[in-house]
């Protein structure tokens, strides 16, 4: 599974980075899928429901289908390597997405906005973010690039992808 994580901090405008780059990727034929992490630990199903009950009683995984869609409920072990059990779903996409799960393993790109406070990019004091997407001066020592330039993100995705993951940077964005 070929995944790129996209993290920042809260508000910083990671869902709406990765619609419009799902929007781009597509639009030039690309499949992609999303995976959305959170590290709090919450029920995902509706207590009371059949499904829920039934997972409680013992049943793994448990499933939901409707004419148009397909919800899963599987059990995970804190600190197991959800990616492995995920692989198969995902196996048809040219790239899978992470929200999210800084610190999990892969690639990481960085959403930052001055404008949404909480101090400097992430990327200042961590090692393991190849590059910051925003359109406000950032002060790091890696590679910058333009948030206002989907396209142009696009691009580069696809030719890390092409490049089996060795570089990101092909010169200055801006």
């Amino acid at each position: 599974m070929k995944r790129i994580h996209i993290v920042g901090r809260k508000n910083h405008g990671k869902t709406t980075l990765i619609v419009e780059l799902i929007g781009e990727l597509t639009r030039i034929g690309q499949k992609v899928g999303v995976i959305k992490h959170s590290s709090h630990k919450h029920e995902l199903d509706t207590p009371g429901k059949d499904s829920h009950r039934q997972r409680l009683a013992g049943a793994s995984p448990v499933s939901i289908v409707s004419d148009n869609l397909i919800g899963i409920y599987m059990p995970r072990s804190s600190g197991s390597e959800f990616y492995e059990s995920l692989k198969p779903l995902y196996r048809n996409c040219d790239l899978v997405l992470v929200e999210g799960h800084i610190d999990g393993s892969g690639p990481k790109l960085e959403v930052w906005r001055s404008s949404a406070g909480e101090g400097g990019p992430l990327a200042e004091n961590r090692s393991d973010i190849a590059a910051v997407i925003t359109d406000d001066q950032a002060k790091v020592s890696i590679p910058v690039w333009s948030r206002s330039d989907i396209e142009r993100l696009a691009e580069r995705l696809g030719r890390f992808l092409e490049g089996n993951g060795q570089s990101w940077d092909d010169g200055p964005v801006r």
